[in-house]
């Protein structure tokens, strides 16, 4: 079997002076939005602020609920005006107590 030299060669430049760090084998994982999870169903958008509103200046926060009964589904979104705060927010508050419950943090991705 021979491998495309066209393939080979592409290969080789894109690897070639990226290691260890290259971009496409460690994505930068930098974002204002922070994916929680592990919400109480009790927990509601004022109580998230209160929690994460000490690391900086938040945009948005969202406590995804049923559209039946109105509780929360035990996920939401935390979005902070900097990167940098954003950072600090998801490395401090990652495996607290809120509402009783230990939450996990972690950026929030756009779907494709």
């Amino acid at each position: 079997m021979r491998l495309n030299p066209a393939l080979t060669n592409a290969t080789n430049l894109l690897f070639k002076n990226s290691y260890p760090f290259s971009p496409l084998l460690f994505p930068r994982h930098s974002s204002t939005n922070l994916l929680v999870t592990g919400l109480s169903y009790d927990t509601n958008e004022t109580v998230l602020r209160d929690a994460f509103e000490q690391h900086g200046e938040l945009i948005e926060v969202k406590v995804i609920c049923d559209h039946v009964t109105g509780k929360s589904k035990g996920y939401g979104f935390v979005r902070f005006t900097t990167e940098t705060s954003a950072a600090t927010g998801r490395k401090e508050m990652h495996k607290k107590i809120i509402d009783g419950r230990r939450i996990r943090v972690c950026y929030a991705h756009k779907q494709a």
